[in-house]
């Protein structure tokens, strides 16, 4: 078994450096992916974008004088008077310190939640633009600087912990390339082992399962600013493509923002389909399909914009054939620091990529 080297060598820049320069000519054209074909009621796939609300879809109307609506109409006015004072005094709020400003009115915190998004849709406007922020959940870690909204210099280290995903960042330097890890065991897990220092300069971001918006404003800022490499390491089954593809192609609730959102230039690194019988991974390392992942694969196949990634479905119906699925911790079955050690270093040297 051939193990890779602690530190990069010059061929493994050299493969990343190829990628990003076809990125570079991918976005000089005017996109990265070939076009799509298909479309959904509310949305459309546009390749260089991802799922995007269409002008003409279909709409909910809440009126003041029907009794079925009257409740919503008030609290969206409710909210509405709360993003005025706070556009106004040009302050922030968290939408949970909103639901707590009068939790007996609201109920719960999905309804403050979804009026927000009503709202955004609404006026077509980013929800930051409302004043109105979310409490992140994703970590960072790794060959970052940045500084914060009220001018808080951070240097994220790649350590033994991370550093909580920003609400609002500027004057981001030392980005190289990105690693999106979908769990936060994972991501600790790669933490322990100094898995950016093996890589440097290396950027990782975890969203701890399905990311929240400061995640995804994270990452696509990131791109937007350094149009770097950036890759995502899921477990191989259904949940964690249908990650990976919000980052990539964003989500049918929050298409309204999808420019602010998407990647389209996201690679899936692994773990891959194919890598489970590459590797030899032990079988009692394996998971069966569940009925409901084989009904997530079927949706998920159904989506436009796998039409244009035939690699992956080639990925997924390897998976669908097998009827089993892995997680990335069925690594440790070839080497308790297989993952760090050998799999992402020779994956990203050799362009293991999607």
């Amino acid at each position: 078994m051939a193990f890779a080297p602690m530190g990069p060598e010059a061929s493994f820049f050299e493969v990343l450096d190829r990628h990003r320069a076809s990125l570079l000519a991918a976005l000089s054209r005017g996109g990265q992916e070939p076009p799509g074909q298909g479309t959904r009621v509310a949305s459309r796939f546009e390749d260089t974008v991802g799922l995007q609300m269409v002008s003409h879809c279909t709409t909910r109307k809440i009126r003041s004088d029907s009794p079925k609506s009257v409740q919503k109409f008030a609290l969206i006015l409710k909210i509405l008077s709360m993003i005025y004072k706070l556009v106004q005094s040009n302050t922030y709020a968290t939408k949970r310190d909103i639901y707590y400003t009068d939790s007996q009115l609201f109920g719960n915190q999905t309804v403050v939640d979804n009026i927000i998004d009503d709202i955004s849709c609404m006026l077509k406007i980013p929800r930051r633009s409302l004043h109105i922020l979310s409490t992140s959940k994703g970590l960072i870690a790794g060959n970052l600087r940045y500084v914060e909204e009220d001018g808080t210099r951070v240097n994220c280290t790649c350590g033994a912990s991370a550093v909580a995903v920003p609400s609002n960042i500027q004057g981001i330097r030392n980005a190289k390339f990105l690693l999106i890890v979908e769990k936060d065991a994972t991501f600790q897990r790669l933490l322990d082992d100094n898995f950016c220092n093996q890589v440097s300069p290396c950027i990782m971001v975890t969203g701890k399962g399905i990311p929240d918006l400061n995640t995804r404003l994270l990452v696509k800022k990131l791109w937007d600013l350094f149009h770097i490499p950036v890759f995502t390491l899921v477990d191989a089954d259904p949940h964690g493509i249908e990650i990976m593809c919000i980052y990539k192609y964003g989500s049918m609730s929050m298409s309204f923002e999808a420019h602010n959102l998407t990647v389209p230039a996201i690679r899936w690194l692994g773990l891959l389909p194919s890598d489970i019988k590459r590797l030899n991974i032990p079988k009692d390392s394996l998971i069966p399909l569940t009925k409901r992942d084989q009904m997530k694969l079927d949706s998920i196949l159904k989506r436009p914009y796998v039409t244009c990634q035939p690699f992956w479905r080639k990925e997924m119906e390897m998976m669908a054939d097998s009827k089993m699925k892995a997680e990335i911790q069925a690594l440790t079955s070839l080497s308790s620091d297989y993952l760090s050690r050998v799999y992402l270093p020779n994956k990203l040297k050799f362009g293991g990529w999607i």
